[in-house]
């Protein structure tokens, strides 16, 4: 029997297909068309709807602790899990069939052990450091998720204004269920930290909140640069995120079983991430293409393999004799096996960044290397800016404290990791990001040959 809440709506690739519940019209197309303001009334139509039917229940905030009784990002998701709706939860929980890659990327962490150094001085420690180029406060940044607004109606919004209080970056997903001018534009309406004092600010003098934009490439390109042409607009938006690790969608069981039909459409019939996205990218066409039509430095996510972080080395500073489109415009990349949510018993960021050390350690002075995935802990950012990443993302941690408490909840999401982070580093002997080296991390724990060849290559490495 159909939804009786169903309704038709054109998204902005033209396609017509009926809006059946909150989960699937906040994961679908962004809503800032020609006819934003249509599609935004939709998705409060449907919100709407969703808090009124006894089939998707919403417990009560009520049942949540207070922010400052939430100690880590193990009691957000706790809590977080007690106020989401049953869709909303198996959207955000989800990955694709085990689930192995989704606790590996998290588990890896806890093989990996800290070196401390002693006679340090570590009065003062600054989380400051820079990402493609742009300062931020801390070594974290949002990785693009969709559908923030089916955690709370702060949506985006929320997650944009919880990240200047740190000055950290987030990367507006191309399924945000806001406008990206909404979203930057929001921050100018609110003191920022440098003027004011916040509960949550950890230093003075930050600088000011940075954006990216994650771009799927549609098989329409004429849309894809439709969408290119607004963000150029859009000056907060410092770089654009090509999405490469999802082409199409893993399965995931969790969303089939709750019918998220608009991300998984049944059984082993692969449909498209992100509706009409294109599966058959490449190195040179898809970078030239891209090129062409925006002028931002170019980050790639979703890289999962030593070899393709060389490529995209090899392309970003061609040897001598050699020139491409896009050379000096590619700056980085993202290590991601996009959450658990596509292949499954993947490799981990972290796997692959001991291979970049054992492999071509030289692409770490070319790009910056950024990784996300599974990230708990402060002592998990220190272990992946040890080893060579230039700064860590978080997707689910951020939306489950969106989920607690809005725009504070995801504030103390970022508060978290900051105090333990910058605790971490104190503990080793370092006072920033940057004087964060291999030696402060042992891999002896993890048995691997690999690993242990990666082991004795760092230990040939110079120290501080």
């Amino acid at each position: 029997m159909a939804n009786p809440r169903a309704a038709q709506w054109r998204n902005h690739t033209g396609i017509t297909r009926p809006v059946l519940d909150s989960t699937v019209v906040l994961t679908s197309r962004p809503a800032w068309t020609d006819h934003s303001t249509y599609l935004v009334q939709q998705r409060e139509q449907c919100i709407a709807a969703a808090d009124n039917d006894p089939s998707s229940p919403r417990p009560s905030l009520e049942k949540a602790p207070p922010l400052h009784q939430l100690l880590s990002i193990a009691d957000l998701q706790e809590s977080a899990l007690r106020v989401l709706s049953p869709k909303a939860i198996s959207y955000y929980a989800s990955a694709s069939d085990d689930e192995i890659t989704k606790h590996a990327n998290s588990r890896i962490f806890q093989s990996i052990l800290l070196r401390p150094r002693v006679f340090r001085d570590c009065t003062s420690c600054s989380l400051s450091t820079t990402i493609v180029g742009n300062k931020v406060g801390i070594p974290l940044f949002v990785s693009p998720a969709a559908s923030a607004r089916l955690a709370h109606r702060d949506g985006e919004t929320g997650i944009a204004r919880a990240c200047a209080r740190f000055g950290a970056l987030q990367v507006i997903s191309h399924n945000a269920s806001m406008r990206p001018a909404d979203i930057v534009n929001s921050v100018n309406t609110r003191t920022s930290m440098s003027d004011a004092a916040s509960p949550y600010g950890h230093e003075s003098n930050l600088p000011p909140v940075s954006f990216a934009w994650q771009l799927y490439v549609l098989k329409d390109l004429a849309t894809s640069e439709r969408i290119l042409a607004e963000i150029k607009k859009l000056p907060q938006i410092k770089f654009i995120v090509l999405t490469l690790d999802a082409p199409f969608p893993g399965k995931r069981e969790a969303d089939e079983r709750h019918k998220a039909r608009d991300l998984r459409t049944g059984g082993a019939q692969a449909q498209p991430q992100v509706w009409g996205t294109e599966a058959g990218l490449t190195w040179h066409k898809t970078l030239s293409w891209l090129v062409r039509h925006t002028d931002l430095p170019i980050v790639l996510k979703g890289l999962q393999s030593w070899e393709d972080v060389y490529l995209a080395a090899s392309l970003a500073e061609p040897q001598q004799g050699q020139q491409y489109p896009f050379s000096g415009r590619l700056r980085g990349v993202i290590l991601s096996n996009h959450g658990g949510r596509a292949l499954d018993t993947t490799t981990t960021p972290v796997h692959v960044l001991l291979d970049i050390h054992r492999f071509c350690p030289e692409v770490l002075s070319k790009l910056d290397i950024l990784i996300d995935g599974g990230i708990q802990r402060g002592t998990d950012i220190v272990k992946a800016l040890a080893l060579g990443a230039k700064a860590v993302g978080i997707g689910r941690a951020a939306l489950y404290g969106l989920a607690v408490g809005g725009e504070d909840g995801v504030a103390r999401a970022l508060e978290i990791l900051a105090e333990e982070t910058t605790t971490a580093m104190k503990l080793l002997g370092v006072t920033s990001p940057d004087e964060l080296r291999p030696h402060h991390v042992s891999l002896c724990s993890l048995s691997s040959q690999l690993t242990r060849a990666v082991f004795i290559h760092f230990c040939s490495r110079g120290r501080q």
